[in-house]
């Protein structure tokens, strides 16, 4: 009996060994999460498969971590070891503490790691504590740095990228159209962030420059403010017959908060776009999902400030199926005109952006009044497109594509961070005409929160019930299967006695 017990346990251990082998050459996760938060992307495996060199990722994080950061840690070690594993070791790790030797603390900081300080509970009392949550990766000899891993953020987006920018040799190049009151390079500070990772981003003059330059992958022409000469679209026709991408995002309409009024903004591109099938209403879009704005009100001898919704600042958060609004949460337009496409079966429109059932529309002279008391009549129409992707051949035997939004402030107010869905908007249609690597689904892949207090009120009773009685029906399951078993063996003892 002693031998059996030991030829089993020795068959035991070898069969975990064995399982614990194989599992690094073949390895098996499932994944039920809303977004797949745990599923490498094929354009990370694509990445990692066509390594040719070794990347070496430095993860630097403090000791005795709180257990809400700890976890962050154990999420992205599981990720390293999964992108070890597809990279065939050419992704090389190593965790450091930068805690117990401050030459390490003062070299990261130099690198742009900064510790942060957080909250902890000890021994009933609330203490900050600093903590180190950032990676250095490494190829060769040049580094990315990733200042913070940031808990249910996007880690395969940052740690994918980095190591695609230190692998690329030469990197495409992205324009951003000056010379007509559009904001600098320096004013889309994020928004360069975010494309400079994969693109070699450029300002092109159209008033200095005979042409755009077919180096160009995509260029963007975000808010104009001045007429553009017939010149100067005339390259951009040129650009687009010979297979360029073009984002334009521009205003028609604007509001002017000072005077209380609306007005109508003539740039060209109106008439410009018509002549590709592309119609920009003189007027302004209103939705009943929208963004607030800041109130004086004065009650005594006290005045306060209030947020009250804005029906002409539409608040999208409903997306279509589309890689370039994949993952987004809501994008924050202001002033936006309704986009309509009049054009042939020889050029296809996709909608991107479109606003709620409950929409209309304000056409010159407009008066705002930001007191007023909306209600249900006051949005008789339904959803009403606000920005668009036009496929075709505009001039030219070569296929193009054109993005078009009737509001050039997005990328700009997204700069502030109160509204980072808007940049990822921008940086997605960019991504979407010139990557095709799919790097794009992953900008905006991170681990969704679903409070259980925002639920409706039967599904949050439903889901509490269920988490209480279901490990109590699972004991007495599991306590019946037991006593039937333990009487279906007696009942087969005595059987065997009686015979």
């Amino acid at each position: 009996m002693k031998n059996n017990r030991l030829v089993s346990l020795l068959l035991i251990i070898g069969i975990l060994f064995l399982i614990n082998l194989l599992s690094r050459q073949f390895f098996l996760r499932m994944d039920i999460t809303n977004g797949k938060q745990y599923t490498l992307s094929k354009a990370t495996k694509d990445i990692l498969r066509d390594l040719a060199d070794p990347v070496t990722v430095s993860a630097y994080f403090s000791k005795d971590l709180p257990s809400e950061v700890l976890k962050n840690k154990r999420d992205f070690q599981e990720l390293l070891i999964e992108y070890a594993n597809r990279s065939k070791g050419n992704v090389d790790y190593e965790f450091i503490s930068p805690n117990e030797d401050p030459t390490i603390e003062q070299e990261l900081m130099q690198k742009g790691i900064n510790p942060v300080m957080i909250q902890v509970r000890e021994k009933d009392q609330a203490k900050s504590q600093k903590v180190f949550m950032g990676a250095v990766v490494a190829h060769g000899e040049a580094e990315e740095i990733i200042p913070l891993i940031t808990p249910g953020a996007a880690m395969e987006y940052a740690l994918t990228t980095s190591i695609k920018k230190l692998s690329t040799a030469d990197k495409p190049y992205v324009g951003i159209i000056q010379g007509h009151g559009e904001p600098s390079i320096q004013e889309l500070s994020q928004l360069y962030q975010s494309l400079s990772i994969l693109y070699n981003v450029e300002a092109i003059n159209l008033s200095t420059e005979e042409e755009i330059a077919s180096r160009f992958k995509t260029v963007a022409l975000i808010r104009p403010t001045d007429t553009i000469p017939p010149e100067d679209f005339f390259k951009m026709n040129n650009y687009l017959s010979k297979g360029g991408n073009l984002v334009v995002a521009f205003n028609k309409v604007e509001g002017d908060f000072s005077t209380a009024q609306g007005k109508s903004i003539y740039t060209g591109i109106t008439p410009w776009l018509a002549n590709k099938g592309i119609s920009v209403d003189d007027a302004f879009v209103m939705d009943a999902t929208c963004g607030t704005v800041t109130v004086q009100q004065r009650t005594g001898f006290f005045t306060m400030n209030n947020q009250v919704q804005f029906p002409y600042l539409p608040l999208i958060n409903a997306f279509n199926d589309h890689p370039i609004t994949d993952g987004l949460e809501q994008v924050v337009l202001q002033f936006a005109s309704p986009i309509n496409f009049l054009g042939d079966s020889s050029s296809t429109f996709i909608p991107l952006l479109q606003t709620s059932a409950r929409s209309a529309t304000a056409r010159m002279p407009v008066m705002f009044d930001v007191s007023r008391q909306w209600s249900e009549v006051d949005f008789p129409m339904g959803s009403l497109n606000v920005g668009g992707l036009i496929e075709g051949n505009f001039g030219g035997n070569v296929p193009a594509r054109l993005i078009v939004y009737s509001d050039g402030d997005f990328p700009i107010s997204g700069q502030r961070g109160s509204n980072p869905d808007n940049i990822n908007l921008m940086s997605n249609s960019i991504d979407f005409l010139s990557d095709d690597t799919g790097l794009i689904n992953l900008r905006t892949k991170e681990v969704a929160t679903r409070p259980i207090k925002e639920l409706e009120d039967g599904k949050r009773a439903t889901y509490k019930w269920v988490n209480f009685l279901l490990p109590i029906f699972l004991i007495l399951g599991y306590g019946f299967i037991r006593a039937q078993r333990n009487r279906a063996v007696r009942m087969r003892r005595k059987e065997q006695r009686f015979a």
